[in-house]
Formats: structure tokens, sequence, C-alpha cells
């Protein structure tokens, strides 16, 4: 149910991404009222943007209700983890510390000593 329902939310979400880049913006409305073609469009000259004012309001109504959907069976199936999602990483094992070298203070290097 989970993936059928994930799906249509990935197809609303793209027809809706389609939808609101096909629209004009409101500075078009301007040019058409001038005659620039806007009466041979298939919807006529004022009937496509309420068509698609309305279509993009049922999608987005469709999208909010999937993902209201979708919220409410993730938490419903205990895929929604308590706590805080640092507590979850695990640490990476503590590195050896080196041991000192076995020798003893002759084994240092010592800084030459400046002439007087």
């Amino acid at each position: 149910m989970q993936t059928i329902l994930l799906v249509i939310h990935v197809l609303i979400a793209l027809a809706l991404i389609c939808l609101v880049l096909l629209q004009h913006g409101k500075g078009a409305d301007m040019g058409a009222a001038f005659g620039s073609g806007a009466s041979t469009t298939v919807f006529g000259s004022r009937g496509a943007g309420s068509f698609m004012s309305r279509t993009t309001a049922v999608l987005a109504a469709l999208f909010f209700a999937t993902s209201l959907a979708l919220a409410f069976l993730a938490t419903r199936a205990g895929d929604v983890r308590q706590g805080s999602v640092v507590d979850q990483v695990e640490l990476p094992a503590a590195a050896p510390v080196p041991a000192p070298p076995a020798g003893g203070a002759d084994d240092v290097p010592q800084l030459p000593s400046k002439p007087q």
C-alpha cells in the first residue's frame, strides 16, 4: 500500500511541476489582450488560465493528501524511530596508541649545542 501511494505521490509531483512550468505569468496577459494570438488557443482567450489554475489547485490538494497519507502510514508501520539520529550513529573503534620506543633516553636525538 505504501509503495503504491509513493508512486502516485511522485507522479502527482511530476505532473504538478510540468503544469506550473506550462503556465504563463501575469505579465503575459497584457500581450494577449492586444491580439498576440491568444484567441486561437485550445481553451480560448480566457479558458486556459482558469483550466490550468484549477488543475494546479487539484493536483496541489492531491499532493498534500498523499503527503499526509504517507506520513500516517510511516508512523503506523513503525518506520519512525524514537530518539535522536545521533544516537544511531556507530562510533569507529579507537585506534591503538603506538608504544614508545624500547630504548632509553640515549636513543632520542639531541639538538646541537650552540658554540659560546
